[in-house]
């Protein structure tokens, strides 16, 4: 590393994995509790890990209509 980067802090940039961390624990709970069946569940774990796409796919939808 070079010395310009030296006694520079960054804050305020961590944000964003805590809320994708809570978001994704929710979106199992959620996906799970709806599932009737074995395969129903471990397609809402899929589900959960890309709840951020489904969300802005619905949110541009919403918008260009």
């Amino acid at each position: 590393m070079s010395d310009d980067w030296k006694g520079r802090r960054y804050r305020g940039h961590g944000g964003g994995g805590a809320v994708y961390g809570l978001g994704l624990i929710g979106a199992l709970v959620y996906y799970i509790q709806q599932s009737d069946g074995f395969w129903d569940g471990v397609l809402g774990v899929l589900k959960a890990l890309v709840w951020p796409a489904f969300l802005v796919y619905e949110l541009l939808k919403l918008v260009s209509a």
